[in-house]
């Protein structure tokens, strides 16, 4: 498994789609998950506490490709 650089940036400011399978493995693991829009970071906040990422939400909508390594939406 490749470890990946937790990202600086706005996952801080909003809640971000990623897979659901993922969202499993890192509450067991507590290795960092891969946004859609390909932010890595560990969860950890309410992500109904944020507004959702833009990027993630047209990336889930079929208007752009996902950026986390996956193939189509989640």
């Amino acid at each position: 498994m490749v470890h990946q650089e937790q990202e600086p940036g706005d996952h801080e400011r909003f809640a971000h789609y990623v897979r659901k399978e993922k969202i499993l493995e890192s509450a067991l693991s507590g290795e960092p998950v891969t946004a859609l829009c390909g932010k890595v970071w560990v969860p950890g906040r309410d992500p109904e506490k944020f507004p959702v990422c833009p990027t993630c939400k047209e990336i889930y909508e079929g208007i752009r490709p996902p950026q986390d390594g996956g193939e189509g939406s989640s």
